[in-house]
């Protein structure tokens, strides 16, 4: 007997289908499966063949061969399990193979038949439902994450007998059997209440520092602080996220689709709601920051997208993964290549840094700080020129003054900043109506006289900055941008000179370039 069955696999964190042919033919016992296969998927004979017969399945000696159409696409992960022991049922007549039609199967199983959850369920699911599938069976912990998207019938599993009983069911009876799971049930564990969410009132001083934070998430600008220990950079950066807009449902369906397809997903989460905040350790290598390994994966800049990659001690990266970044900031994307595979992840991400400046961390205070010029410029120089022109702003901070601590009143908090950072972000919105852009950040080059149009006294202005900064195009550009958010925050039509002034203000210093 042969059967037909419906899945899908993942190639970057877009989805094809994939159609699971099972005979099954008299003659010596034997198990062959066939289609470009990974060694987990053919792994997957095994799990199968002890899954059913641990399950009560008798499956009679006989010839089995299972192909995964398309061939000539490479097949990895576990999540083929499940749709191949439906096809084996299919073929040995446990159930209609009519009963099994339009609906797409994905799942691990163990070696008991338990359903186990597998990565990647959103963007398959989705997919599905682009292709005109109207219901699909997953395991239950990713059965939240399907019920996201809108148009299709998603139902969570956890053992293979549920998935039987509910293919041999009337199609009125179906429904008691395999409960179609609702939308948006559940709430993302990473979800912080408002009670938790850590506030700007909780840094003392800082206000220079605090004001380019808010410049930063107004307009989805990559800032950079520069400051000694313990003047509170880590502490800025951990409240970015509290100031940015919340997601929209677009974003939330993106972010949630790369977190699916790293396996950060299930146990009973739905889409992700919080913009994420990234914070690798210095010691990270290439290929877990920019996305990589035989199988390509997201790297740290892709589960950081449309929302926040903060680097610490930024000198300490190797030099190697800090150009790597280069790329992705500029284009927003990440693409990645194999021999025979090339993937791209999305990569949108705002980047804070944080550096001391000098070794010890207390220059320019010479009654503390002990290192040499040679030492100084050799510690800052190792972020390289290409990655501060990528940076729009730049927040030199100093200690924290005991006066500050001392001071019984809380500073703004991150609720009152919000405020401004959404006004600001309104008017973006009806500004870029109808175009790719989203934010200031995302203008392009040839966008600017458009956008961030300047009058003739703004226009003397950058021309003197630019000769006496010497200044990239790419730096000249940025201070536009980081200008038009400033004016937005003051609710200004126009870019004006104290705009101007205050965007070259948080430019990178020339120090740093040494």
């Amino acid at each position: 007997m042969f059967s037909t069955i419906c899945s899908g696999a993942l190639q970057g964190i877009s989805a094809y289908p994939v159609s699971v042919e099972v005979n099954i033919a008299r003659g010596l016992p034997a198990f062959y499966m066939v289609g470009s296969l990974s060694g987990e998927v053919r792994e997957s004979r095994e799990r199968v063949c002890v899954a059913l017969k641990n399950a009560g399945f008798d499956l009679p000696p006989s010839h089995v061969t299972v192909n995964l159409s398309p061939a000539d696409r490479r097949k990895e992960g576990t999540a083929f399990d499940l749709p191949i022991a439906v096809g084996i049922l299919a073929a040995a007549e446990y159930f209609p193979q009519a009963a099994a039609a339009d609906i797409l199967f994905l799942g691990e199983l163990g070696l008991d038949g338990e359903i186990k959850q597998v990565p990647g369920v959103l963007p398959i699911v989705q997919e599905a439902a682009k292709r005109g599938i109207r219901q699909c069976v997953v395991p239950a912990d990713n059965a939240k994450e399907g019920a996201a998207i809108a148009g299709i019938s998603v139902r969570g599993a956890a053992h293979i007998r549920q998935v039987l009983d509910f293919l041999r069911a009337p199609l009125e009876g179906r429904e008691e059997v395999l409960p179609a799971c609702a939308p948006e049930c559940g709430v993302n564990p990473s979800e912080r209440g408002a009670g938790e969410m850590l506030d700007f009132a909780q840094v003392s001083g800082q206000e220079s520092a605090k004001r380019a934070a808010e410049i930063a998430a107004a307009g989805f600008h990559n800032l950079l602080m520069v400051g000694p220990p313990g003047a509170g950079k880590s502490m800025i950066a951990k409240r970015i996220p509290g100031i940015l807009p919340a997601l929209t449902p677009e974003e939330s369906l993106q972010v949630t689709a790369v977190a699916s397809v790293a396996g950060l997903t299930g146990g009973g989460t739905a889409l992700v709601k919080m913009r994420p905040f990234q914070d690798p350790h210095h010691t990270i290598s290439q290929a877990a920051m920019i996305g990589g390994g035989n199988s390509p994966r997201p790297g740290v800049i892709s589960l950081a997208h449309r929302g926040v990659l903060f680097l610490d001690e930024l000198p300490e990266f190797g030099r190697e993964v800090l150009n790597s970044l280069r790329q992705p900031l500029e284009e927003r994307h990440v693409n990645i290549s194999r021999a025979g595979v090339n993937v791209s992840y999305p990569s949108d991400f705002m980047l804070v840094c944080a550096m001391n400046p000098c070794p010890c961390g207390y220059y320019p205070d010479r009654n503390r700080c002990r290192c040499t010029e040679v030492q100084v410029r050799k510690y800052t120089g190792k972020v390289s020129g290409p990655i501060l022109d990528r940076i729009d702003l730049c927040a030199q901070m100093e200690a924290v003054d005991v006066a500050s601590l001392q001071d019984g009143n809380r500073a703004e908090s991150s609720a009152a900043i919000l405020g401004r950072v959404l006004a600001a972000r309104e008017r973006q919105r009806e500004r870029y109506a109808g175009s790719s852009c989203r934010a200031n950040a995302d203008v392009q080059a040839a966008d600017m006289n458009r956008y961030c149009a300047l009058g003739p006294k703004e226009k003397r202005c950058m021309d003197k900055l630019y000769h006496s900064m010497q200044l990239s195009a790419r730096a000249y550009h940025r201070i536009l941008r980081v200008a038009r958010t400033i004016a937005d925050l003051a609710g200004a039509e126009k870019i004006e000179e104290e705009h101007l002034m205050e965007a070259v203000y948080y430019r990178p210093s020339q120090e740093y370039r040494r």
